[in-house]
């Protein structure tokens, strides 16, 4: 009896010692997946949220009341419309196949350097539990949407006042899938070609200024100028609208470029703070220059000036400390102005509302500037053992290819649209009439 019971009371024992370890073992898929759910910071996801809707107002109404104030009355209809059905079609392609292929396909090897897969076509095997560094992957899918939305709509400012409409939404569906998505991808995708050269784009100096840019100009060049170009005034009509526009897009661009940490963290402050200082300083930079070589400072020189800053800093904004961020935004102040007021009379071109001198050369500037600021001797945040020689070969290439990828794309583009649609421009009379009557059957003013 008494053995039974030193035999019982030993086992006893000995489940009472096991039960950690039981537990332990019980607990393990419990804390696997706590560790699954830790993978999401609320306080990333909440930030990136907020950014993507600054992004969408920078977009509409932002780029709508900018470029809508600069146009003539009888077309602002038009330019908002062109802007609200270009940021409708982009968020549809976008998740057709845009998301799939600017990030998606293989980690490295053969095409996957330049272009993606359809391995999430429609966001295939992305849903609400997919994740994507500390984020839902639906959070990251839905911020770079509104990189692609406006994007496309500032080509619209370059062919602004002559376009059909049709054709318009014809040229920016071709252009975006082959000319966005291959420069999205080769910058910003772990596969992409530039990406691993190690070129520095923050949040969009090559991806989205120099591409978007180059487009305008050469959709401009291919349409020709407007009836009265450089022979009769071709005021704006509204200033008032501009102003408020380049508000907006000051504003939204905090989630431009603070969004583009992906994180509520250091560096999303650093950018916010380099957003501020950029522009600020090529505001007052550009209304230096209209003083010293015009006479006066305008309200239109001080929002250009600020808008060339904002696109400076982009590429930079994590990269550059604060007083790179100042230089980088004067140098562009200066540099922009001159591109509008001299060297786009010079030439003759007729980017209507300027798309190219400002987000076109605006980009350059920034993006090859991006190798300087970001150099630790000057104050930036470069990686450790940079080197400013071989960075700025990394970033003129890297400008170089999105100059002659987007404006090879958006040439044959033009092509193409003229060949659907029978010539890509509104007719003389419709024209003169102006297109908010003659292309969307209405006014914006009795």
């Amino acid at each position: 009896m008494k053995t039974s019971k030193i035999l019982g009371s030993v086992a006893l024992a000995s489940l009472l010692l096991a039960l950690p370890a039981f537990a332990q073992e019980a607990a393990a898929p419990a804390v696997e997946a706590a560790a699954e759910v830790a993978k999401i910071d609320t306080g990333d996801t909440a930030w990136l949220i907020v950014s993507t809707l600054l992004v969408i107002m920078m977009t509409i109404p932002g780029v709508a009341l900018f470029y809508g104030g600069l146009v003539r009355s009888k077309n602002i209809l038009s330019v908002v419309t062109q802007v609200f059905g270009a940021f409708s079609m982009i968020s549809l392609l976008w998740v057709a196949y845009g998301y799939s292929l600017a990030f998606s396909g293989p980690s490295e090897g053969g095409i996957s350097a330049f272009i993606g897969d359809f391995s999430n076509f429609f966001l295939a095997n992305v849903n609400p539990d997919s994740v994507s560094g500390t984020l839902p992957e639906l959070v990251f899918v839905v911020f770079q949407l509104s990189f692609a939305c406006i994007t496309a709509t500032l080509v619209v400012g370059g062919i602004a006042e002559r376009m059909k409409f049709g054709a318009l939404m014809a040229f920016l569906a071709i252009w975006f899938t082959f000319s966005y998505l291959p420069i999205a991808h080769m910058v910003w995708s772990g596969a992409g070609l530039f990406f691993n050269m190690g070129a520095l784009d923050f949040a969009g100096g090559t991806v989205v200024h120099i591409n978007s840019g180059v487009a305008a100009l050469v959709a401009a060049i291919v349409l020709g100028p407007r009836l009265g170009y450089m022979k009769e005034p071709i005021a704006p009509h509204n200033l008032v609208f501009t102003y408020i526009g380049a508000c907006l897009l000051w504003v939204g661009w905090f989630g431009f470029n603070a969004g583009s940490a992906l994180g509520a963290n250091g560096l999303a402050a650093q950018a916010f703070l380099n957003t501020i200082t950029a522009p600020a300083a090529a505001a007052i930079a550009w209304a230096i220059g209209e003083k010293v070589t015009r006479g006066h400072a305008s309200a239109l020189g001080f929002v250009s000036g600020a808008v060339a800053g904002l696109v400076a800093i982009t590429p930079a904004a994590g990269f550059a400390g604060t007083f790179g961020a100042i230089v980088l935004g004067a140098v562009t102040g200066f540099v922009c102005l001159w591109a509008v007021v001299t060297l786009k009379p010079m030439l003759k071109y007729d980017d209507s509302l300027d798309v190219f001198g400002i987000h076109g050369i605006g980009g350059i500037v920034g993006a090859i500037g991006t190798a300087i600021v970001a150099d630790p001797a000057l104050g930036g945040f470069g990686a450790e053992g940079y080197a400013l020689g071989g960075q700025l070969v990394t970033q003129v290439l890297a400008v170089l290819v999105a100059i002659i990828w987007s404006g090879v794309v958006a040439f044959l583009a033009m092509l193409i649209v003229k060949a659907i649609f029978g010539g890509a421009r509104v007719s003389e009379s419709s024209e003169i009439d102006g297109l908010d009557l003659s292309s969307h059957g209405e006014r914006a003013y009795n």
